[in-house]
C-alpha cells in the first residue's frame, strides 16, 4: 500500500529520523516519495537527505497536492503554528498523523478543517532500532483504510497497537516511559554484579541479554508472565529467594506505582499543553 503513497514529515527531529530510517530500511516506499522539512534548520535537512536520500526541502517547496500523509513530528509547542500553516492547503482525503506527545485527536480536529482525517500515534524510544511498541489512535473522521495505511507505516519501527484515546495515558505509563523502568532495573542489577567482582562490560551484556530473553519468551511462548515466573521458580531455590526479597521491599508495588504516576502525569501534561496552545 505504501509504495503508491507520498508522505511528508513536518519536523526533522530524532523521532522523524527513526520513522524515515524504518521506512527506507524496510524498502516500503521509494526515497523520492518521502519528504522532510523543518522550520529553519537547513543543515539538518541536508544531513537527513545525505543519509537516507529522501526529499529534504523548505516547507514552502512541499508539493502539498501530492502528499497523502502529513506527519507532525516537531515539539508539541510548535503544534498550533504547524496546524495553522497547513490548514488552508489540506484536502479531505489527506491524513494528518501526529507524533506530538499530549495532543489529542479532538484538539487537532478542532484546529483543522471540518472532517479532516487525523491519527495520533506514540512510538517509544526503541523505534530507533525498529523495536518500538507504538500506539495508534484514530480520529472520528479517519477511514479504516487510512488507519491501516498508518499501521503499515509504523510497523517499519516495530509492533503497532490500535487503542482508544482514553487508553493513551496508561499506554504512556507502560510503553512510553517503560524503557526507563527497565534501564533502572538494569542499572541496579549491573551495580551488584560489578560489586561482586564481574567486569562492567560483561555484566551489562549479561543483564541486557537476560531481560531481552525473558521478554522474547513472553512474546514467543504466548504465556502470561505469571505462568513463566512460576515455571522458573523452584521451591527454596535461588529464584524463590530473590523474589522473596522483591516482595519484602515492595518491588511489585513500586513498579505499579511507576506506571500509575507516569499515566497520571501524561494526563496532566496533555491538559497543560492544550491549555497553553489555546491561550497563546
Amino acid at each position: 500500500m505504501l509504495e503508491n503513497k507520498t508522505i511528508a514529515f513536518l519536523g526533522a527531529g530524532s523521532m522523524a529520523e527513526s520513522m524515515i530510517s524504518g521506512v527506507i530500511t524496510a524498502e516500503k516506499m521509494p526515497a523520492d516519495q518521502v519528504y522532510v522539512t523543518n522550520k529553519s534548520n537547513a543543515g539538518r535537512l541536508d544531513e537527513i537527505h545525505a543519509k537516507y536520500g529522501v526529499q529534504a526541502v523548505p516547507q514552502s517547496e512541499l508539493p502539498f497536492e501530492k502528499i497523502d500523509l502529513f506527519i507532525l513530528a516537531m515539539k508539541p509547542k510548535g503544534a498550533e503554528e504547524a496546524l495553522h500553516s497547513i490548514k488552508d492547503k489540506l484536502k479531505p482525503n489527506q491524513v494528518i498523523l501526529s507524533v506530538l506527545a499530549g495532543i489529542t485527536t479532538e484538539f487537532m480536529e478542532e484546529h483543522l478543517n471540518v472532517g479532516q482525517q487525523v491519527v495520533r500515534v506514540m512510538p517509544n524510544t526503541s523505534s530507533m532500532i525498529q523495536e518500538s511498541a507504538t500506539a495508534v489512535v484514530a480520529g472520528k473522521n479517519t477511514s479504516m483504510a487510512n488507519v491501516e495505511l498508518v499501521k503499515e507505516l509504523l510497523e517499519c519501527m516495530g509492533e503497532v497497537y490500535i487503542i482508544n484515546e482514553d487508553q493513551m495515558d496508561v499506554f504512556t505509563g507502560l510503553a512510553g516511559s517503560g524503557p526507563a523502568y527497565f534501564y533502572y532495573l538494569m542499572e541496579n542489577m549491573e551495580r551488584v554484579g560489578v560489586e561482586k567482582g564481574m567486569d562492567e562490560e560483561t555484566v551489562r551484556k549479561v543483564v541486557a541479554q537476560t531481560i531481552f530473553g525473558a521478554a522474547k519468551m513472553v512474546l514467543e511462548k504466548e504465556e502470561a508472565p505469571t505462568s513463566l515466573r512460576e515455571k522458573v521458580t523452584s521451591p527454596n531455590g535461588t529464584t524463590a529467594s530473590g523474589l522473596e526479597a522483591l516482595r519484602k521491599f515492595n518491588g511489585g508495588e513500586a513498579i505499579s506505582q511507576a506506571v500509575e504516576h507516569a499515566a497520571k502525569r501524561s494526563k496532566e501534561i496533555s491538559k497543560e499543553l492544550e491549555g497553553a496552545l489555546v491561550t497563546s
